[in-house]
């Protein structure tokens, strides 16, 4: 008999940390027979509830939670999964954003334990070991199941057609913008990376797509039209105006023509911070309608005012502020450099970390000439970094930056600077490093 040797969440985690994982830079063959057998093994808790599958390079973190935020305030009971976590393990699991018991988690857990512990490669398809994302996967759509959920929004880990999550059959899928990102696993060209990206898109159901490039537009629109699935645009399904950002969020006027009750203009709002927020509504409200076809203005607002999430566009209670933001591509940076401008004018220092396989020469080149103080560290200690070669990006050799490997330490140093010179200061370039940074600051 197979002893269980759980007592929380946290010996969970440590558990699957002995397993292949590709967030620290681990190699792995990406492959869906494995985590189909595993599902089957566990009686499928995959197709307990109806899924909204999201993917994409940016922003699915947050449409994520809009979704299920806006099913909960129409009286599902929605499971959400989202990567990576910031401070525990369990954040990857909640219900629509809340904190999950730890009983359907150990419980989940309990059912997965013994088709794995003990086992050689051989015993799986594929004769290899499942990894640290599948196992965390599966746990997520049992603790579901286990909860009685009456809807999911999954978030997809790593592209999109072999990516762990895609053995739903969702109801609908969403597509967020499309970047080089990953290019190791996922193709040298938006093309390629689209390609990965679209093989959610399940057949006869509906996907909602965000603004793209056209090259990236391409292949979704053949994809969908290969499948016979509706492409829900929201370029042409909503129309956004009167966008307005505060440090506390963002409002927009949002009208979805042809959408039922939501196609008059609206004021809705939501705790996230940018521009971009009120497209990422708009693209919320036109998923959630497939579950809720008869999907209300009050309950779509009601969802929205409670999507929050950390480390994006995050400005803590200090003063002078401090901005976490989790940006860590080119376009990302951007976005995020835009809305910090506008609402922190001035004087502002910068703490900047990545991992090794982000674009930092990209993101140096957005970021140079518009911070007083620039404070390069590392995102912590579980991505790989090359935190001098950072850097060097941002004029090391030229005093343009300095280099303060600690990560906390980078942290109190720049933070204690930029209060005494009473400057705001921004927090960048890593989930990781905003982790690091709720934690010290939390302290």
């Amino acid at each position: 008999m197979t002893t269980f040797p759980f007592k929380d969440s946290d010996a969970v985690f440590a558990w699957l940390m002995g397993f292949v994982n590709v967030e620290k830079g681990q190699k792995t063959e990406f492959k869906l027979d494995r985590m189909r057998s595993l599902c089957g093994s566990l009686g499928h808790p995959e197709r307990s509830s109806p899924v909204i599958h999201v993917a994409g390079s940016k922003g699915k973190g947050s449409v994520s939670m809009m979704i299920a935020r806006i099913l909960e305030a129409a009286g599902l009971r929605t499971g959400l999964y989202t990567s990576p976590h910031l401070l525990r393990w369990k954040e990857r699991m909640t219900l629509a954003g809340e904190e999950m018991d730890e009983e359907p988690i150990l419980e989940s857990v309990g059912r997965l334990f013994p088709l794995v512990e003990g086992k050689l490669p051989e015993d799986f398809v594929g004769e290899e070991l499942p990894t640290y994302f599948e196992l965390t996967t599966l746990v997520a759509f049992e603790a579901f199941a286990l909860s009685r959920c009456q809807a999911a929004v999954i978030e997809t880990g790593l592209g999109g057609r072999l990516d762990s999550t895609n053995v739903v059959d969702s109801a609908a899928s969403v597509i967020m913008p499309i970047e080089l990102e990953h290019t190791e696993w996922l193709g040298d060209s938006i093309e390629k990376i689209a390609f990965e990206k679209a093989g959610i898109i399940k057949p006869g159901k509906p996907c909602v797509l965000s603004s793209q490039k056209p090259e990236a537009r391409a292949v979704f629109e053949s994809a969908c039209a290969g499948r016979g699935s509706e492409l829900i645009d929201v370029a042409q399904h909503a129309t956004i105006r009167s966008v307005a950002l505060d440090r506390k969020g963002t409002t927009a006027s949002i009208a979805l023509p042809g959408c039922g009750a939501l196609e008059n203009e609206g004021l809705y709002r939501v705790p996230l911070v940018g521009s971009v927020q009120a497209e990422n509504m708009a693209i919320a409200m036109l998923a959630a309608r497939v579950l809720l076809p008869g999907l209300d203005p009050e309950t779509a607002r009601k969802g929205l005012n409670r999507a929050s999430l950390p480390a994006r566009f995050q400005v803590l209670d200090l003063e002078p502020p401090v901005v976490l933001d989790g940006a860590h591509t080119p376009a990302s940076i951007r976005l995020c450099v835009e809305s910090f401008s506008r609402l922190f004018p001035g004087d502002a220092d910068l703490v900047f970390a990545c991992a090794y396989d982000k674009k930092h020469e990209e993101m140096a080149a957005m970021l140079k000439g518009k911070f007083r103080k620039v404070t390069i560290t590392r995102p912590g200690t579980f991505k790989q970094s090359e935190p001098l070669c950072v850097a060097e990006s941002f004029g090391l050799a030229r005093g343009e930056c300095v280099l303060v490997e600690d990560t906390k330490e980078a942290l109190s140093l720049a933070r204690e600077d930029a209060a005494t010179g009473g400057r705001a200061l921004l927090v960048t370039g890593s989930f990781y490093l905003c982790a690091e940074a709720i934690a010290f600051f939390g302290e």
